[in-house]
Parts: C-alpha cells; sequence; structure tokens
C-alpha cells in the first residue's frame, strides 16, 4: 500500500526513523485540505509508542481538514547539512503515514499535553502541570496514529558510516 524508498540503499532501519521522531521538536503535518489543494502545517509534537500527539485551538483549518478527511502524513528533518562545493545537502529524515484524530476523553487530552509540556520544559515538571490544567479547556489534542514510517539519508551520509565500520 505504501510506496518503498526509491534509493534503498539510502533507507534506514525502522528504529533509527523512531530515534529522529523521538529526539526532534519540530515537524511538517500534512492534510488534505480545502478545495483538494494539501495543507502542510509545521508544528511542536511529541511521539509515545507508535502515534504522534500536538496541541491545537479548538478550531482552524487543521481541524477542519482533520475532521473530512483523517489520513495525513507527518515529515521530521533530523539533519539538513549544505555542502556547496558539492552540490548537494546531507540529509536524513523521516516521513510517517496515518491516521489522525481529535482526542475527546479529558484524561487522554490532559495526558498528553502533559507528555507534550514535559518534552518542551522537562526541568519544570510543576509548571507543565499548572499549565495544562490552566490551558486545558482551551486546546484539543490530535493523536495521530502511525500505519508506515519511513527514513531517509544522504548517500554520503550512508558511506561515511559504512567507512568507520
Amino acid at each position: 500500500m505504501f510506496r518503498e524508498i526509491r534509493r534503498s540503499k539510502q533507507k534506514l532501519p525502522e528504529k533509527d526513523a523512531v530515534s529522529i521522531l523521538e529526539r526532534n521538536t519540530f515537524g511538517v503535518l500534512a492534510v488534505y485540505g480545502d478545495d483538494g489543494y494539501p495543507y502542510a502545517v509545521p508544528l511542536n509534537y511529541v511521539y509515545d509508542n507508535g502515534y504522534i500527539y500536538f496541541h491545537s485551538a479548538k478550531s482552524g483549518h487543521k481541524l477542519d481538514a482533520i475532521s473530512n478527511n483523517s489520513k495525513a502524513s507527518f515529515c521530521v528533518t533530523d539533519k539538513s547539512e549544505i555542502v556547496p562545493d558539492e552540490y548537494t545537502t546531507y540529509f536524513r529524515s523521516a516521513i510517517a503515514f496515518g491516521h489522525a484524530r481529535v482526542l475527546k476523553d479529558e484524561k487522554d487530552i490532559s495526558d498528553k499535553l502533559l507528555k507534550l509540556a514535559l518534552k518542551y520544559s522537562p526541568e519544570l515538571p510543576d509548571g507543565c502541570k499548572s499549565e495544562v490544567r490552566k490551558e486545558l479547556s482551551h486546546v484539543c489534542m490530535i493523536e495521530f496514529e502511525i500505519e508506515h514510517l519511513s527514513g531517509k539519508e544522504a548517500i554520503e551520509l550512508v558511506n561515511a558510516k559504512r567507512n568507520n565500520t
């Protein structure tokens, strides 16, 4: 159902793609937007055991798109180093395909919002809990269930790993 990476030598093992999702803080969610146009929105997220969570206002383009079609993709760039003298970029990224849905259960929303807050402010656990309580009624949480995940990196990075082994 999902396409294989065309340049298979550059494919990352799934565990490396998961690591990209775990260690990064910023990604781009792409959904089926208004009038059939793709809608891609950059956002902060937290990865948790096969799911990606992010928060949202209670209304807007993103939520409208998800309610019309739950299929989405999410991309995270782990490395992007321009190498001018080689006319290339040394890159590493992961892309997930799956379905997004708005969480309805208040405990689930609170738990996932706290996970998100703690990812970005781990040194402030009490502040995170307080902020979640304060904002809970003003936000919604979206759960993105990953059906397919792949990672890819520049051939130069693949070759560098091979040469160091």
